[in-house]
């Protein structure tokens, strides 16, 4: 494998076309309305509509028909709930775990991320009592023989994979996977799938979504491999009614569609083609004003890039009341939490302006106290990257969309249904709002005709993504024989698809399945992870508990004594370049770099290099391993200022925050190899502790 010391930028997708209805715009009429500040107006028609903003009246707590239904389901056998977003689905879940606690039994309530799942933990232990409530997400581990167990879906998976290898029964009543839709998530469904399949039938499985398509073919799949019905509940009927607009340059706001068409005005100022090119995004201190003259904030606008989004909070204008005292209190509650904080370089502008930014390239603690004030009532608006229709529970009033299509890890492409679905879920607050709004800005990449269609369409069917790696195939040979595997192959959700599509056509994926089983295999075998006899060596046998991305390459290392010893942190930087996917360009000048760590790094690239081209000849493709991470995370162990590591390296809060997160949970892994390898793993909890510190975590979780 070839070192680099500079990682060259990979070439950022380019957006499609944008519509031709939006490529044109009368020069003359740009000017006009760059030259105008906005004054808030509104279509007479939605008078009506305004009039009915406000808070509900307060009412007993009464459950839904589908939430009923729901309960009785749950505690005969399997239930999978679809049902918008904030029509109580969490309520189900509550409710089912009361019933399993009444019966002394024990519940795993699992989430696709971190966050989420430190969210339900402090939820559930307000409701059940602290000492009722675990956690366990790899970086947080409390209590974990409470009654109810929190954590993310790859925790629980591996929980599954210790139960088959010990032959003990998973000593759980209940499991909920939240969000269930990633079933169908190109790079995480795969573990979704794998718990639906290794799950003892006795424990029932309940599931929750907001958009899935093909709910009904799930739950007969599911049937199928569980040996017990599993029944369907959906909810179409939003708790809040959603309304879609408008917002004229001018800033009139006028309604999106008249009778499921687009208003009239809407269209012909599209027809016109002479609609606001980019320049619309640099007044978001005017949009904002004109949602707060027509009461609708609290906003949350979907900004495509995390750049933007920082530009955007610097745009917005003060309040005229920054001495509210129940914000400061609250912020200030939060602020102790995480210190760090106080000198965050938004603080001021979110107590100035009652707005925030919230992406992946911010801190963790930052998001959190985001959250927390944004749920709590303070912050007229955040701008957020499409992380957040997913990943946190916050709804607001208003959702505002400022373009049509969407940079989803890999491209920019248009808008799924699920996705908009999952953005426009967040508008109206349960309890709080009579009427949720979707407020639509036009610009070069909104697309208005596909916002319309989106409107009216149902959430994309899930397909299966279920696929071998060398850690699946190494965890399932500790318990099954390949005949065993192509059997638990012969159930997955893809031969289900397969074989009840009257029209299949392609390879059969049991074959495909068990074809690149077979593949990962030989290559075990050819390097003594795998006997002739098709079980585990002892090598596999610990090879297995590194349930990694790149398992043979760190086993290697072990194997060929490559990881430093004696040093935490050499070892944690040694550790870093495994952890780190993307192509992020960082430049590092090698001759000013301590000369162990270049070492360190050089003996790893060596040692694997042989393996890294026996398995791409074999046809595993290897990523290259970056040397940058190395460098970052030693600096951080050995205590290098934080905001020297950014300036130095250039990358962002959130991304080093993840960095180091990843590496701890990677170190976290190589902990498990107490029996085989002691020194390794008490060298690396040592390592975890010692970057494991704030601002890359905080109190409050850790």
């Amino acid at each position: 494998m070839r070192q680099k010391f500079h990682n060259r930028p990979g070439k950022k997708p380019e957006r499609p076309e944008e519509p031709i209805a939006n490529r044109r715009f009368n020069r003359f009429v740009h000017r006009t309305y760059k030259r105008m500040r906005m004054k808030p107006d509104a279509e007479p028609v939605l008078k009506k509509t305004f009039a009915k903003i406000g808070k509900p009246p307060q009412s007993e707590f009464i459950p839904d028909a589908f939430q009923l239904e729901a309960i009785r389901a749950i505690n005969e056998s399997d239930c999978l709930v679809s049902a918008p977003t904030g029509a109580g689905k969490t309520w189900i879940a509550e409710e089912a775990i009361r019933s399993v606690l009444k019966r002394g039994g024990r519940c795993w309530y699992a989430s696709p991320l971190k966050a989420l799942s430190n969210s339900k933990w402090v939820e559930f232990s307000e409701i059940f009592k602290t000492e009722n409530v675990g956690i366990v997400t790899g970086d947080a581990k409390e209590n974990t023989e409470a009654p109810i167990l929190v954590g993310t879906t790859e925790i629980l998976r591996n929980q599954l994979y210790d139960a088959m290898h010990n032959m003990e029964n998973l000593n759980f009543d209940l499991v909920t996977l939240d969000e269930a839709h990633f079933l169908g998530d190109r790079d995480r469904g795969v573990v979704w799938e794998e718990i639906m399949i290794y799950l003892p039938t006795r424990i029932n499985l309940l599931l929750l979504s907001a958009t899935i398509g093909n709910a009904e073919e799930i739950s007969a799949w599911l049937s199928s491999i569980r040996k017990k019905p599993c029944r369907v509940i959906t909810e179409k009927k939003r708790p809040v009614p959603l309304v879609p607009l408008f917002l004229h340059p001018s800033g009139r706001l006028m309604p999106l569609l008249e009778k499921k068409h687009l208003f009239g005005k809407v269209e012909a100022f599209i027809n016109r083609r002479h609609g606001p090119s980019e320049w619309i995004s640099q007044r978001i201190g005017e949009i904002l004003d004109v949602c707060e003259h027509h009461r609708l904030l609290p906003a949350i606008f979907f900004v495509k890039s995390r750049s933007e989004c920082d530009a955007a909070v610097k745009m917005c204008d003060p309040v005229d009341d920054i001495q509210d005292k129940r914000f400061h209190e609250d912020l200030q509650e939060q602020l102790q939490k995480a210190p760090y904080l106080r000198n965050h370089r938004q603080l001021e502008v979110l107590i100035k302006s009652h707005v925030a930014a919230h992406h992946g390239g911010q801190l963790p603690s930052w998001k959190f106290l985001v959250e927390t004030m944004m749920k709590k009532g303070h912050l007229r608006a955040i701008f957020a990257t499409s992380t957040v229709a997913a990943g946190v529970n916050f709804p607001a009033r208003t959702i505002v969309l400022m373009n049509s299509d969407l940079f989803n890890g890999h491209n920019f492409s248009p808008l799924s249904s699920s996705e908009f679905h999952q953005m426009t879920g967040r508008a109206g607050r349960r309890g709080q709002d009579r009427v949720g709004f979707l407020l639509t800005i036009p610009g070069r990449f909104m697309d208005l005709v596909h916002i319309r269609e989106l409107l009216f369409s149902k959430p994309e069917a899930i397909t299966s993504q279920i696929r071998s790696d060398f850690s699946m195939v190494l965890n399932l040979l500790l318990s099954q024989t390949p005949e065993d595997i192509r059997t638990i192959f012969e159930k997955s959700f893809a031969s289900y698809q397969r074989s009840h599509t009257k029209q299949a056509n392609g390879a059969d994926p049991r074959q495909d399945l068990w074809s690149a089983f077979q593949d990962h295999l030989t290559l075990l075998k050819e390097e003594g992870f795998v006997g002739s006899d098709d079980r585990l060596t002892q090598n596999g046998v610990w090879a297995s508990k590194l349930r990694l991305d790149q398992p043979l390459l760190i086993a290697e290392c072990l194997r060929q004594n490559a990881l430093p010893k004696n040093d935490e942190a050499l070892f944690a930087a040694s550790i870093a370049p495994f952890v780190y996917d993307g192509d992020q360009d960082v430049f590092l000048m090698k001759k000013n770099l301590p000369k162990r760590l270049t070492n360190v790094y050089n003996r790893v690239i060596k040692t694997i290099r042989p393996l890294c081209e026996r398995m791409e000849k074999r046809g595993f493709p290897v990523s290259p391993l970056l040397f940058w991470p190395a460098a970052v995370i030693y600096d951080w162990a050995i205590g290098t200022d934080w905001n020297r590591i950014i300036t130095k390296t250039g990358i962002s809060d959130g991304d080093l925050a993840m960095l180091i997160l990843r590496t701890a949970d990677n170190l976290r892994q190589l902990m498990s190899l107490r029996e085989t390898h002691p020194e390794t793993a008490s060298l690396a909890a040592a390592a975890r502790e010692m970057i494991l510190r704030e601002p890359a975590v905080f109190s409050f979780l850790y």
